[in-house]
């Protein structure tokens, strides 16, 4: 079935409204949360919430000086600073420049690395236990980054891994998020990273996400185990004693396939209590960030123009090539359905977020404002291979392979812990490459007529992250929508991706939807002409009165079939922009790398809506 993007009036025009401002939003008819005491200060009060809910966006995955890592890279910055500059207060970077959002994030969490929390830092102060060890002076003699990851090398194998320092440390990062978080206004999660790693650093890493203030003692990290699994049966294990968490995997572009397998850790066919344990414990999927973005590649998409994005090559922190299959979530949502069909349980049915995994204490989202984020090793553009060094050459590194990504949004009802938390169990959450765009999605066999409002689409479908079931031999219609950033870029293109199985095969395709400047989608191709938006390289100024601020379809799937199982999904295109590489060579007034992308499409995504037969 055809585009009706241009007789949807009422009906999406007012869901345009509750996504727009967040004035109106909050003045929406609500009812109230109850007041919550909470050990950190006194009830919470009442907070208006809007049931049509809200579009708020945040980070959550941030790295400060109590990460190993981070201390290594020249970072200072504590949670604290982390949470302030998040709130929009500028913060000093270890180069010796300020930091500062152009305008505040919704919530936030600092996930500082779980093995060796704050030890770099307390063995760097020779007043305390841990700075009084001999092997200490090896840290407090660095003054460099190299001799400090050195020093750091050799301290691994000394019980480095102070349970001590580990519980003052973690208590650090309790008490920062318990100190910002202020209900209505800007949300906190008490936090941490699992940082596994197979055998030859392939990348395994999880954020683990507390519901609220209740949290273990210590966190579960990678010294205590490098299975996965065993961190999803802790969190089982804290279910129980009433401590809620999620974890959410990232870079699953450098697991070098092992992020998404067929089989579990020790090889055998995933089973359903596999699928059950890992889905109960691991319901969102990090899809873009500063070390590459991982919806796909084009080795598995080939039929998709628009795969070859920010394409992270390597395993995490090295060279080393990383093997596409088993590392890109469209592929985990194919393989879901696979797995699915045979155990009865989806072990990837996987709601999508954004995050920077700054180890600087701040994100940039923004290609012009990149600075890096790995301290005083990319802090300039000849240091990330954006620029030439003094001798004329180019720096031998990764880092020419990151890029300012990426942000979580979500759909909840108040900018409170509760709220979000439970729009990320729900996976009503959607993921941009840094701009605050806004995406929308329903799908159901009876969607209201113009003039319904969010509440009836709601009540008549199933938001993004939901199940779909059959309904006989009838089509879904899916409501899809976007908004473009009021600081951003305008909107290109508007698209729907496909996954199905056809008899035990997987498949996908990639449909436009609605097109801006008036375009109409090809019948055949299923694309939208191009829109001519153009970048001046010498400049980075962009075309002026090209694109939309908002696209918007009721769409049918022409190759629907009540059959296969499928998931539906959208992305959304933004006009092309100067990448932060183009902006670093403009500053330096030399020519753009040119083995690098020059300019580049932000976008934004949202979790699947799911069909099963």
């Amino acid at each position: 079935m055809g585009i009706a993007q241009d007789s949807l009036g009422g009906l999406l025009l007012l869901a345009a409204l509750v996504g727009c401002t967040r004035e109106a939003q909050e003045n929406t008819a609500s009812t109230e949360s109850p007041a919550e005491a909470t050990a950190f200060g006194p009830a919470i009060p009442s907070i208006e919430t809007n049931p049509a809910r809200n579009a708020y966006f945040g980070d959550l995955h941030v790295h400060t000086m109590l990460s190993a890592d981070a201390f290594i890279f020249g970072t200072r910055a504590t949670p604290d600073d982390a949470y302030r500059y998040a709130k929009g207060e500028a913060i000093h970077h270890s180069a010796g420049f300020e930091m500062q959002l152009r305008s505040p994030l919704d919530f936030e969490a600092v996930t500082d690395h779980a093995a060796y929390l704050g030890m770099m830092e307390q063995m760097n102060d020779p007043t305390t236990p841990a700075g009084q060890r001999p092997e200490a002076e090896m840290i407090r003699a660095a003054t460099t980054v190299a001799a400090r990851r050195a020093a750091f090398g050799s301290l691994r194998g000394l019980g480095a891994d102070d349970p001590v320092v580990l519980r003052s440390a973690w208590q650090r990062v309790i008490e920062a998020a318990e100190r910002h978080n202020d209900p209505g206004t800007f949300t906190t999660f008490i936090a941490y990273e699992y940082s596994a790693s197979g055998d030859e650093r392939q990348n395994l890493h999880r954020n683990v996400i507390f519901r609220g203030s209740r949290v273990p003692e210590l966190p579960f990290s990678r010294l205590d185990s490098a299975n996965p699994e065993d961190l999803w049966q802790w969190m089982d294990g804290l279910r129980k004693q009433g401590i809620e968490s999620l974890a959410v995997p990232h870079n699953s572009n450098g697991s070098d396939g092992m992020m998404f397998e067929m089989t579990d850790q020790a090889g055998n066919p995933i089973d359903r209590a596999y699928a059950e344990l890992r889905i109960r414990n691991e319901p969102l999927v990090e899809i873009t960030q500063v070390k590459g973005t991982s919806d796909t590649h084009p080795m598995l998409s080939p039929n998709d123009e628009w795969a070859d994005f920010e394409i992270y090559p390597y395993r995490i922190g090295t060279m080393v090539p990383s093997t596409p299959s088993g590392s890109y979530v469209r592929q985990a949502f194919l393989r879901g359905l696979e797995i699915e069909a045979r155990t009865g349980a989806n072990p990837y049915r996987l709601g999508v977020v954004g995050a920077s995994d700054t180890h600087v204490a701040a994100g940039a989202f923004s290609e012009f404002d990149y600075m890096g984020t790995s301290g005083e090793l990319n802090a300039r553009s000849d240091l990330r291979g954006s620029t030439p060094l003094p001798d004329g050459t180019y720096a031998e590194t990764y880092y020419p392979f990151t890029g300012a990504s990426g942000l979580t949004g979500v759909w909840a009802e108040a900018n409170t812990r509760d709220a979000i938390y439970d729009a990320f169990r729900r996976r009503e959450t959607f993921a941009t490459t840094g701009p605050r765009i806004q995406v929308r999605l329903f799908a159901g066999y009876d969607l209201p007529a113009e003039g319904a409002d969010v509440m009836a689409l709601y009540a008549a479908g199933v938001p993004m992250g939901g199940e779909l079931l059959a309904d006989g031999t009838r089509s879904p219609k899916f409501v899809l929508w976007a908004l473009r950033d009021p600081q951003g870029t305008p909107l290109q293109r508007l698209q729907v991706i496909k996954g199905w199985l056809e008899g035990s095969e997987p498949r996908e395709r990639v449909y436009d939807v609605a097109c801006s400047d008036g375009g109409r989608v090809d019948p055949d191709t299923h694309r939208c002409p191009d829109n001519g938006a153009t970048v001046d390289l010498t400049d980075c100024s962009i075309s002026g009165g090209v694109g939309a601020a908002e696209l918007r379809a009721i769409w049918q799937d022409p190759d629907f079939d009540p059959g296969s199982a499928a998931f539906y999904y959208v992305r959304v295109l933004e006009n092309p922009t100067c990448r932060w590489s183009t902006w670093d060579a403009l500053r330096a007034d030399v020519a753009p790398r040119p083995d690098l992308p020059a300019t580049l499409q932000e976008r934004a995504w949202s979790s699947p809506i799911w069909f099963r037969p």
